[in-house]
């Protein structure tokens, strides 16, 4: 008879068929079976086996929880796709089987190990689904919340368009497969995963979607009237986002529609030729026109500068604009200077925004945060009387942001731990609940021996004593002589032999606040913090906003100091 453990990770794994499942069990995500014996292949792992109630044991591979990021990534990296089913409660709570559900469903172009990942490129997920002879697309980055759409009607187009954005995954429709492009050679030569869904993800419920996330009643209030097959594409890639990531993804705040013809049309072969942003035979960065031009402080910066190398300008106008706003920077030397000292301590905005949406910022990501939002009221100031209209526009884009850094400020300890289950998160005057708790913590000692001096002068005991076993916790010991003298408030808790034990309401209050202070404290601080990420969160629009500005500036900043 099979383990009720085993029958439920094996209902898991039928749900995800094409994933291999992380299925936590204490301290470690175990695999089984199939997946045992792929993971220990792929990650050269040691591979045993678990007695399940069945004859033969089954084939069993597992890693730490706390270093399982980094195997996710390598096993996401050879194109596989990891669902990761997480224990819903506290085992020691749990009445029977523990609750396990998949949280999450890791890809490579859903992949949000930030560590793994080049923080001078996005991480594409490329949504294309051919219809009457159209190539409708979508593209995201889940990382920084970039949501765009077209369309495309040639084949060699598409081609383009797939080598401009390099994509980590692409998922399509079935027809995608007969539109005449080489599915192989992207796979293999350019090695994107390709995976096709279902026809579900491309009928009117996913257009439906879009329509609700982004809260407008038509496809024309996001600008997508004429993109038919676009939308159809822009829907089913969030409808494959929602199902893979299982969160409200509040960090698609918007979704850009753009024509290809609206920039430079460079096709794969020119593209490769002119060295762009990487050379013909090493496929390095060094020794391109990225490598040339890139002086960017930021990885925003970084990934902006290489995208408009990739796609450049055809219109005058804005042409004119951008080199406006190069030219007047590069005339302020000292400002420019001080603006890119500025841009120094910003870390990546956008991709922890990200991370703060998807509730997977630690402690230390909120600090990163605002380190980075501290730069914003002196850039904002810098660039205040600068009079070309780009620079004038990317002012009035940028907010401070001064609330949410003085939030942080208030609330999270200047060097926190990454973890965010074992306390030391919280600063002290934040919250009086886990302030009390604190002070029970670690002044529990001093409140019992002032309790017992309190009681000794009250009772006249000159003996009495606060004592403490696992037992009975916490009592007042009374010997026998002293008994006389025991108030009527005094509860008897155990009788001894040559003394009585006995408790109090105001000993069990203390002796409540004691023993739970440090799991109680640990937990609240928990709450607390999840409390201040969520009202970070609720301010991702803003944030976005100023993200964007600050590459924007540290592009035209790096090309001003080139030029």
């Amino acid at each position: 008879m099979m383990t009720p453990m085993m029958q439920h990770y094996l209902e898991t794994k039928k749900e995800n068929p094409d994933c291999i499942l992380f299925y936590r069990l204490g301290d470690f995500y175990e695999m089984f079976y199939d997946d045992a014996i792929t993971v220990s292949r792929e990650l050269e792992l040691t591979l045993t086996g678990k007695d399940c109630g069945m004859p033969e044991r089954a084939p069993m591979c597992g890693v730490p929880f706390h270093a399982a990021d980094t195997y996710i990534t390598r096993l996401v990296e050879k194109g596989y796709k990891v669902a990761i089913a997480e224990q819903m409660e506290d085992p020691k709570l749990a009445k029977g089987l523990v609750k396990r559900e998949v949280i999450r469903v890791v890809t490579p172009g859903t992949n949000l190990y930030t560590q793994s990942l080049d923080e001078t490129k996005n991480n594409f997920l490329m949504c294309i689904v051919y219809l009457d002879k159209t190539f409708g697309v979508s593209v995201a980055d889940v990382t920084t919340g970039d949501y765009f759409v077209t369309q495309i009607t040639s084949e060699r187009t598409m081609v383009d368009e797939i080598c401009k954005y390099m994509p980590a995954e692409i998922i399509s429709n079935e027809a995608f497969a007969m539109s005449g492009i080489d599915t192989d050679d992207l796979k293999n030569r350019l090695r994107i995963s390709m995976s096709t869904l279902g026809n579900r993800y491309f009928d009117d419920e996913s257009e439906k979607r879009l329509k609700e996330h982004f809260h407008v009643a038509s496809l024309e209030g996001l600008g997508l009237k004429d993109y038919d097959a676009g939308a159809v594409a822009a829907g089913a890639l969030l409808s494959y986002l929602y199902e893979t990531q299982k969160i409200s993804l509040d960090h698609l705040t918007r979704i850009t529609p753009y024509e290809p013809g609206g920039y430079m049309v460079i096709d794969t072969s020119t593209r490769r030729n002119l060295e762009l942003t990487e050379t013909l035979r090493e496929k390095q960065k060094r020794g391109t026109l990225l490598w040339v031009l890139d002086r960017t402080r930021t990885a925003m910066g970084a990934r902006l500068l290489r995208s408009i190398i990739e796609q450049p300008l055809i219109r005058k106008k804005d042409i004119l604009a951008r080199q406006d706003a190069i030219e007047e920077i590069n005339s302020e030397v000292i400002t420019r200077e001080e603006l890119r000292e500025y841009l120094n301590p910003i870390y990546d905005l956008e991709r922890l925004i990200g991370k703060i949406s998807y509730r997977t910022a630690n402690p230390r990501d909120l600090i990163a945060f605002r380190t980075s939002l501290q730069m914003l009221p002196p850039i904002r100031a810098l660039i205040g009387s600068f009079k070309s209209s780009l620079i004038r526009d990317l002012c009035g884009k940028m907010d401070s942001l001064e609330d949410l850094e003085e939030l942080i400020g208030r609330a999270i300890q200047d060097d926190p731990p990454i973890t965010v289950r074992e306390g030391g998160i919280i600063k002290e005057g934040y919250s009086e609940e886990a302030d009390r708790l604190r002070h029970a913590k670690t002044e529990g000692k001093q409140w019992l021996a002032q309790l017992e001096q309190e009681e000794r002068e009250r009772t006249g005991i000159k003996n009495l004593r606060v004592k403490f076993n696992r037992v009975f916790g916490y009592y007042l010991e009374v010997t026998n002589s002293y008994l006389n003298q025991v108030p009527e408030d005094y509860i008897r808790k155990q009788t001894l032999t040559n003394a009585e034990r006995f408790t109090t309401k105001k000993l069990k209050e203390l002796e409540d606040v004691i023993l739970g202070a440090e799991d109680r404290l640990y937990t609240l601080e928990y709450e607390l913090f999840c409390q201040v990420r969520d009202q970070i969160s609720a301010e991702v629009l803003r944030v976005q906003e100023s993200a964007r500005a600050v590459a924007w500036l540290d592009v035209l900043a790096s090309l001003a100091y080139v030029a």
